[in-house]
């Protein structure tokens, strides 16, 4: 997750009575929140392939802080593109949302946000880059330190399948044999990092095959526990941030996730101020994003397992989305189309 470059345009707001979720709020908000990671992916695909990193992720937050401050919501980032020294906007703990009368009824909202997974893969036109957002009601989702995390993701069929501590073949068969299939035909995702040499090569000796990505763990997670995309596990360490932003996914696709952070020493007193004492501890997908509630959304920037990336055309643009909800049991797939002029069209498929 990169910083952002540019202007905080955060407001003021009155201190109205604030509501929690509910079924027809979390709808509700689904529909605001998909709007909002489509936004994002437009702005930074305008920037798709101009080698501008940086710049990718900076107008995906802008577009991204911009859109949410037209929802009716009192919402805070518990996870985003930084403390507030380090992050003009979307920072850990900055209030968005619309602003709104006193006494008016508005919902309270823990919000995760990646403005642009991928940040390289957009700049260079690689696929996989997404925008992505995770959102909750109040204290749904673990304030994750910015450190790596240990993580296991496999789909619904694998459930209790697979450990952190256990040998990398005996996790693979057991996944194999969940899947009725063997080890030869399994394809896992791992982030391509020197850390992950060893891990590679013993994927590599128990038979199975990999994909190595740059950058993206986040979207391979969820693809994995997705039927038909072709990736049946994610292994490795990754950030922690993210983990918890693919933890909200996990669960609404019924999926089984294992993760456990990788704290060097300099990280350890941040670790003790936020309150996680137990270094050691294995997550699961319902201890990272613990919510009742949940809303996943996210748009592909370029080319992906799940997603198309943003099309531009003569009249408008053409974007490809997920959107979860867990209460209501919803993920449903989005093709959108904005046009210049007139209302959005959308294609949907449930």
């Amino acid at each position: 997750m990169n910083r952002a470059l540019g202007e905080n345009h955060m407001g003021t707001r009155s201190e109205g009575k604030a509501r929690s979720f509910g079924e027809n709020i979390e709808s509700d908000l689904a529909s605001r929140f998909l709007r909002v990671v489509e936004v994002a992916a437009i702005a930074s695909a305008h920037t798709m392939g101009q080698g501008e990193r940086k710049l990718s992720d900076q107008v995906a937050t802008e577009a991204m802080r911009q859109t949410m401050e037209s929802i009716p919501m009192r919402g805070t980032i518990v996870i985003g593109e930084g403390e507030r020294d380090e992050a003009p906007m979307l920072y850990i703990g900055e209030r968005v949302g619309a602003e709104f009368p006193d006494g008016s009824d508005v919902p309270e909202v823990d919000i995760a946000v990646d403005p642009l997974e991928g940040t390289n893969l957009c700049a260079t036109g690689a696929p996989g880059s997404i925008t992505v957002l995770a959102a909750s009601e109040r204290g749904g989702l673990l304030n994750a330190p910015d450190c790596y995390m240990e993580k296991i993701v496999v789909g619904p069929s694998c459930k209790n399948a697979v450990e952190l501590d256990a040998p990398v073949a005996d996790n693979l068969q057991n996944i194999a044999k969940r899947l009725e299939r063997d080890v030869e035909d399994l394809v896992v995702i791992v982030l391509d990092r020197p850390r992950h040499e060893k891990l590679i090569a013993d994927i590599r000796a128990a038979g199975a095959r990999i994909r190595l990505v740059g950058d993206g763990d986040l979207s391979a997670g969820i693809a994995a526990a997705v039927i038909g995309t072709g990736v049946h596990a994610v292994m490795g360490s990754g950030g922690a941030p993210e983990g918890v932003i693919t933890a909200a996914a996990i669960r609404c696709l019924n999926g089984f996730m294992l993760g456990r952070l990788v704290v060097k020493p300099e990280q350890e007193e941040r670790l003790a101020r936020m309150g996680i004492k137990d270094k050691k501890r294995i997550y699961q997908a319902e201890d990272l994003a613990p919510g009742k509630q949940l809303i996943f959304a996210a748009t592909g920037v370029t080319d992906g397992a799940l997603m198309k990336g943003v099309r531009f055309f003569g009249e408008g643009t053409r974007t490809s989305s997920v959107i979860m909800t867990l209460r209501t049991g919803k993920v449903r797939f989005v093709e959108s189309i904005h046009l210049e002029k007139g209302a959005d069209v959308k294609v949907r498929f449930a």
